[in-house]
């Protein structure tokens, strides 16, 4: 989107708690709305867009502060040093940045933003959803902010193309679906990501997982051995994935393929694929599955799926079964047996008419461990089961838990009560982590030890 259109977007009136009455009620909003139509007006005339296009962020910020208030010492509303300073702050946000969603993707406890027309927004906050009282002033308003982000990452959204995924610069997952398919108005969704990636230490310290759960994923990454990280959505399945990869070794090629970039690995060396819809006449659509098979001739160490949804799977657990170990991949599912069955479901639609025992023998020797996380009632992510994969018995595949979190209650204030165990169960892969020099103590898998 080009300078212009942003500009232009600033009549579109954004209001936000602090918008309603500024500054204790000096200006009430419609006064408000049409003080910043008319320095909208005039700033578009005067305005030097082929100048302020060459200009960094930072420099046409200031600019921008500087030409609003020289407009607003020429009006004759009065108004306090409050309402000034927010007049150019919303001015800055439409635009530089989203807009009424920019004081929301500036607050770091809020996990998504999700607009429901431009009328409602909720936020998630520590796993709980909360109406706030930003909304835009019109559906043209939200539509601009919308194209605004798709735009920026060379993806399109229209009538014709009505649903779009994308990323926001700091790798937050945007998707949004506009008339006629939404039809009360188009729909935001913003997943948002820390601008500080989590470690695995602050899992330990939320009480997602233990510290010897840890010890035993930490050794799964370290060993190459390939894992599946399953569970519903917004439960932190790519959180997790990006924690995992940095015990991956820097000397390792890695190529992470997703659907909308937001992999935010550590390493020295990695290549990062994404998929490309198709254009506008239906053509140039690359898939995950095209990505997979390329990925194959780019001499990779591990190939990280950010999700698996298709037909790609097929392409993926032959590449774990053909010498690149240590590969992961996410996928959503309630459990981790229903995991597997999507997996199946998956090869499926690859177009092959393999027997269901075949298939089942590709993901048992292509997959180790799953791991499987989710979020519960009262809005925590718990790290849930750690399974092994052990086999095949006749047309099944086997599986062995090794970590296990049980609810035993709901407290009061809604707190879901519960504790971790190991279920005494020695995993056969233990054999494979000494070997790679990784030593785990004997009642590491004690089931008498409780962690609340």
């Amino acid at each position: 989107m080009s300078l212009r259109d942003s500009l232009e977007g600033v009549g579109g009136e954004a209001v936000n708690e602090r918008s309603d009455l500024l500054a204790g009620g000096f200006v009430e909003r419609k006064s408000y709305s049409e003080l910043k139509t008319r320095i909208h007006r005039k700033l578009l005339d005067r305005v030097d867009l082929a100048m302020m296009e060459t200009m960094s962020p930072e420099q046409l910020r200031a600019e921008l502060k500087t030409m609003v208030e020289r407009l607003l010492s020429e009006e004759t509303l009065a108004i306090n040093e409050d309402e000034r300073k927010n007049l150019v702050r919303d001015i800055q946000h439409e635009v530089l940045g989203l807009g009424p969603l920019e004081p929301l993707m500036a607050d770091p406890t809020i996990s998504d933003i999700l607009v429901n027309t431009y009328r409602q927004v909720y936020v998630e906050r520590r796993g709980k959803l909360e109406l706030t009282h930003v909304h835009f002033e019109n559906e043209q308003h939200l539509l601009k902010i919308i194209d605004k982000i798709v735009s920026g990452v060379g993806r399109r959204v229209d009538e014709s193309s009505p649903m779009v995924d994308a990323r926001l610069p700091d790798g937050s997952r945007v998707n949004a679906i506009i008339p006629p398919l939404a039809v009360d108005g188009a729909i935001l969704s913003i997943r948002r990501f820390a601008v500080v990636p989590l470690h695995m230490e602050d899992f330990i310290r939320f009480r997602s997982l233990t510290p010897e759960m840890a010890q035993i994923i930490e050794g799964l990454v370290k060993a190459k051995i390939n894992l599946l990280i399953s569970g519903g959505t917004g439960t932190g399945k790519t959180t997790l994935l990006n924690i995992l990869s940095g015990y991956i070794p820097p000397m390792e090629r890695v190529i992470t393929i997703e659907d909308a970039a937001e992999l935010q690995l550590q390493q020295p060396h990695v290549v990062r694929l994404e998929v490309r819809p198709a254009n506008i006449e239906g053509k140039g659509e690359v898939t995950q599955r095209m990505l997979v098979r390329n990925s194959l001739r780019m001499r990779p160490d591990r190939i990280i799926v950010g999700e698996v949804r298709g037909a790609e799977v097929l392409d993926m657990l032959q590449a774990m079964n053909t010498g690149h170990e240590g590969s992961m991949t996410t996928v959503h599912a309630n459990s981790p047996r229903d995991a597997l069955i999507r997996l199946e479901n998956m090869v499926g639609m690859a177009g092959l008419n393999l027997p269901p025992k075949t298939m089942r023998q590709q993901i048992s020797s292509a997959l180790t461990a799953i791991i499987h996380v989710s979020r519960l009632s009262d809005g925590k992510r718990k790290l849930s089961s750690i399974q092994e994969i052990t086999g095949m018995e006749g047309d099944i595949i086997t599986m062995q838990e090794i970590f296990i979190f049980e609810q035993t209650g709901v407290a009061a204030d809604g707190t879901v009560l519960g504790h971790f165990r190991a279920t005494g169960i020695r995993p056969k892969f233990v054999d494979r982590l000494r070997v790679h020099g990784i030593a785990l103590p004997d009642d590491l898998f004690d089931p008498l030890r409780l962690y609340e």
